[in-house]
């Protein structure tokens, strides 16, 4: 298997323009973690029409017919899972600060269901007294959780659709000296890994990406070699909580210090 790989360097623009070589370079199969679902279809759907099988990974592309399969992690079981792990270190109840990815992506939009699908039922105990998109930016979380702590106190916990801006909101909270605030990220990212090591984040949610690359490249490689279809059209991964306890369970752990 020869694999080209191209970094899509965080533009929609760019991938595009990826996959547009990659048609030019006539490859057998691609292998795309779509950043913008919407913008990447027209690309894709030119990729399906000439005959080239594709996976995607993470962000599915569900307006365009005849992708070969989608591999991914089910966000909003990663939602109810962070939630779930709040509410257990919280029996008697707690006053909760929820920060959302950004609007209109896939994942963000399951997350937040996954967190509301847990809290909603028990939201006599477990009241979200703020609730704001700070759009997966660590820097927009910072300020973000300050208005949120400026204008409703000090919450017991604070769960955010991703590590970026539970970093943040870690940040705005060390600033007021709020060390006691549980703190729940996404992603399980070195840098949080680090933090949930250290006592500074109270978890954050593996979604195991290089799995879910593993199984992308295998599903591909079968149906270029001998048009083996895949078994699933939709493989979801279930995430799980990383917290003190289970640090060993990230697929991230070897790359923290």
């Amino acid at each position: 298997v020869n694999l080209t790989e191209s970094d899509g360097q965080n533009s929609a623009t760019k991938q595009t323009a990826d996959i547009e070589a990659a048609l030019v370079q006539k490859v057998n199969a691609i292998v795309i973690s779509p950043l913008d679902v919407n913008a990447l279809a027209p690309a894709i759907e030119e990729a399906v029409k000439a005959g080239v099988p594709v996976v995607t990974i993470d962000r599915r592309v569900d307006g365009v017919e005849g992708i070969l399969a989608h591999v991914g992690a089910d966000n909003v079981k990663g939602g109810e899972a962070e939630a779930n792990a709040m509410v257990a270190a919280f029996p008697n109840g707690a006053k909760i600060f929820h920060l959302q990815g950004q609007p209109g992506a896939g994942p963000a939009i399951d997350r937040n269901k996954g967190v509301h699908n847990v809290l909603d039922p028990l939201k006599d105990k477990y009241q979200i007294i703020f609730e704001q998109t700070a759009n997966f930016a660590r820097a927009e979380a910072l300020s973000v959780t300050e208005a949120g702590l400026a204008a409703n106190g000090k919450p017991d916990a604070i769960v955010c659709a991703n590590d970026d801006m539970a970093l943040g909101a870690m940040e705005a909270c060390a600033a007021r000296n709020f060390t006691d605030v549980k703190i729940y990220g996404f992603d399980a990212l070195p840098e949080a890994l680090v933090a949930v090591r250290d006592g500074k984040l109270a978890g954050t949610v593996e979604q195991f990406p290089g799995e879910q690359s593993r199984t992308a490249v295998r599903i591909a490689v079968a149906y270029a070699k001998d048009k083996t279809e895949p078994k699933e059209k939709l493989v979801l991964l279930t995430p799980i909580v990383i917290g003190k306890d289970n640090l060993d369970k990230a697929e991230r752990i070897g790359e923290t210090k």
